[in-house]
């Protein structure tokens, strides 16, 4: 059993507000749970221009859990609406 964990710092575009910041992350986490992973914001939540999102997955493959989280960087990356200002991914395996 693998577990990876992606952590990705981004900065919100014109958000002048903790209402706008949500307006904006939600459909982020809502998209990336498409790909059946959890997701959360996990960090600068008093800040309204920026966001530290989480995501997690389990898989018997340690290929396929990164290629799920390089999918998931891949899509918060290519949103216009933010900038990935950097992006973290830890792998656990069966000798961690």
């Amino acid at each position: 059993m693998y577990v990876g964990a992606l952590e990705c710092d981004v900065l919100l575009g014109d958000v002048h507000s903790l209402k706008q910041k949500r307006s904006v992350v939600r459909p982020l986490l809502a998209e990336l749970r498409r790909f059946e992973v959890a997701v959360a914001e996990a960090g600068h939540l008093d800040l309204h221009r920026r966001a530290l999102i989480g995501v997690s997955c389990v898989a018997a493959d340690a290929g396929h859990v990164t290629e799920l989280l390089d999918r998931c960087e891949r899509l918060i990356a290519a949103r216009p609406e933010l900038e990935l200002l950097s992006a973290g991914t830890r792998l656990y395996g069966p000798e961690d």
